[in-house]
């Protein structure tokens, strides 16, 4: 365990009530086990896992920035939103600019934090779980059907960071 199970803020949300609110806190939890399996590493989360892959804890932060971002931002709220660390002539470069940089750490949080804010805040002032915004891949979707991808993205990634995390220092845990 990363955190001792009394502390861990992860089971501290509902385990009964309405949709919207388990949604928010199921997003929640897979949110902060990001945070946990990268929490003291600044330094090392770069670190590939073998190569050839380009995948690390870090290119994980900025890559679910840009999805936090696609999805909230540009689909759900409709803005001309550019993805940060990817673009089509680099579209692996959420996990290829992930370089053992402070400043690109730093800049990889502040992004996925402003993202995340930006989404809680989407979802706390929609007015029901049916609002919808236009996506080139899936068509039409609703606020409650990027609430359940997210936390699926959020799921699997997190199991990518399971098996980074273990590599870098041994840690595991969940």
């Amino acid at each position: 365990m990363f955190v001792p199970a009394e502390h861990d803020p992860r089971t501290l949300g509902p385990a009964t009530g309405g949709e919207r609110a388990l949604l928010v806190d199921f997003l929640a939890a897979q949110r902060a086990t990001l945070e946990l399996k990268c929490a003291g590493l600044e330094t090392r989360l770069s670190q590939r896992s073998v190569a050839p892959s380009t995948l690390s804890l870090l290119g994980l932060v900025r890559h679910l920035a840009d999805v936090e971002r696609r999805w909230f931002r540009q689909v759900l709220a409709g803005r001309d939103a550019s993805p940060r660390f990817s673009s089509p002539s680099e579209p692996d470069g959420d996990f290829t600019g992930a370089v053992p940089d402070p400043d690109v750490v730093s800049r990889a949080w502040e992004a996925w934090r402003e993202e995340v804010a930006f989404a809680e805040a989407f979802v706390a002032d929609a007015p029901h779980l049916d609002v919808e915004g236009h996506d080139s891949w899936r068509g039409t979707v609703s606020l409650r059907w990027v609430l359940i991808h997210m936390i699926e993205e959020y799921a699997r990634h997190n199991g990518h960071a399971d098996l980074l995390r273990e590599r870098i220092d041994g840690a595991i845990g969940v």
